[in-house]
């Protein structure tokens, strides 16, 4: 068995631990010597109490549990029962579980109460939660010490790491992505750790709506291209709720097709989302794609997700997945600017792969049939459609062409709509599903009358 020494995970806790001061404190600490006596003196066979205090450390539940019994036993023994704690644990024995071996501070963000909270950040010796889409201050605090504590609990995930680096990426048991900065890459004292998770709630169109995020009266007209099989494009920065937006838009997407998503990160449940539908899900970063890009174009699929494409391997799969003419693509995108999504895609594929600027963008054109760009308002919980372009390219004039449909009036809150579907768009629509083209066309025309309309009183 690999060495192990509970000691380097054991630090007493700071003298900010609790509400009670030093008496939080000193039960912690006495609970600690308790432990490593307990051990030390091998009550129990070595090879499993190492592999009981190391699964603990790392956060399985059922040695977790061991230990937190344990730790009951132990404060009864002491008559300290009703010892105050400090308010962000759950209990008593929570609270120096975790001052001990666990997440010390940083567990409340584990809890129930924060469930929706995406991230959570440890600054120094400062810790913060995102809330109501704001990184908020919280009281607790966590010394250089037990931080250090915490990167070597976090390594035992991964023991190809070197605790020595100064840049670790790993994921938690429960999918929790957290990044290390230290050493030379943060200023003294200011060392720096990230935790994100990814929420991705299951909404319906109506939902989104009620959210403000689309407006309730496109729904229909959103549920008809998602019947006629559009390739689409969801672009905007972080956190705009394009993922969001992506797993709202697939949840109606006909159960009995096949499909394949990739993700680098295991961000989007959809074995839960659509458990009967036949859909493959892969988890490659850039170098794994590489290798798989080919299996993926022999694939049979019904359609393609590629969920946060990032990298030219990605994106350049996805060009050619869909000049297969394979229907039902959807990806999102990190962009500002909508207008610049073909060169944009194609400029990350040319760095990757190399090849012309200009053709390889005409090429993600002649790809994708619209694109939706999400932002986020002054007020970061509050997300917006902000525009829908359709996207395609002139094959005479070699010309990317991109007609605004919808674009959001920030000033007036209000959507804005235009009547335009291109002669390519209609034949593909109808081919594909008639009926659904029908209330595609019937619903775009609806929103667009006159007072709605793109162009009036814009400036």
């Amino acid at each position: 068995m690999e060495k192990f020494y509970l000691s380097d995970y054991l630090v007493s806790p700071g003298k900010d631990a609790g509400h009670s001061g030093m008496d939080f404190n000193r039960l912690c600490q006495k609970v600690n010597e308790e432990f490593l006596r307990e051990w030390e003196e091998g009550k129990e066979n070595v090879d499993s109490a190492l592999r009981i205090q190391k699964k603990a450390i790392i956060g399985y539940d059922q040695e977790v549990s061991y230990f937190r019994s344990r730790i009951r036993e132990l404060v009864k023994s002491y008559g300290s029962e009703n010892e105050v704690y400090p308010e962000w644990y759950n209990s008593l024995d929570d609270g120096i579980y975790h001052e001990n071996w666990g997440l010390a501070g940083i567990a409340e963000w584990f809890s129930e109460k924060y469930r929706e909270s995406s991230s959570a950040k440890i600054i120094g010796d400062r810790i913060y939660f995102l809330e109501d889409g704001q990184m908020r201050l919280k009281p607790q605090r966590i010394p250089k010490d037990r931080r250090e504590q915490l990167i070597r609990a976090f390594l035992l995930l991964t023991p190809e790491e070197r605790l020595d680096k100064e840049f670790h990426e790993i994921y938690m048991l429960d999918g929790t992505r957290v990044t290390i900065f230290g050493g030379a890459m943060t200023k003294q004292g200011q060392d720096v750790i990230i935790f994100r998770r990814y929420i991705i709630p299951s909404y319906s169109f109506e939902e989104q709506a009620a959210r403000g995020t689309i407006p309730l009266e496109s729904v229909p007209l959103l549920k008809a291209m998602v019947d006629i099989g559009f390739n689409v494009a969801f672009t905007g920065a972080v956190r705009t709720a394009k993922t969001t937006f992506l797993s709202t838009w697939q949840s109606y997407e006909d159960q009995n097709l096949e499909g394949v998503m990739v993700e680098t990160d295991p961000e989007i449940p959809l074995h839960k989302m659509m458990p009967d539908a036949p859909i493959l899900q892969i988890i490659a970063d850039n170098d794994r794609l590489k290798h798989i890009s080919k299996n993926l174009l022999r694939s049979d699929a019904d359609y393609f997700i590629l969920a946060e494409a990032r990298d030219g391997i990605a994106l350049d799969t996805a060009v050619k997945i869909a000049s297969k003419g394979t229907r039902r693509m959807k990806i999102t995108f990190h962009a500002r600017d909508p207008l610049e999504f073909c060169y944009d895609v194609a400029g990350e594929i040319v760095k990757s792969l190399g090849g012309d600027l200009g053709t390889t963008a005409q090429k993600v054109a002649s790809s994708f049939d619209y694109i939706f760009h999400f932002i986020q308002l002054k007020n970061k919980n509050q997300k917006r459609l902000k525009s829908i372009y359709e996207l395609s390219l002139d094959r005479e004039m070699r010309r990317i062409q991109l007609k605004e449909l919808c674009r959001y009036d920030t000033r007036h809150h209000i959507w804005k709509w235009n009547n335009v579907i291109s002669k390519e768009k209609k034949q593909l629509a109808v081919e594909e599903n008639s009926e659904a083209y029908e209330t595609f066309a019937k619903e775009l025309a609806g929103l667009s009358h006159e007072k709605e309309r793109i162009g009036d009183d814009d400036n």
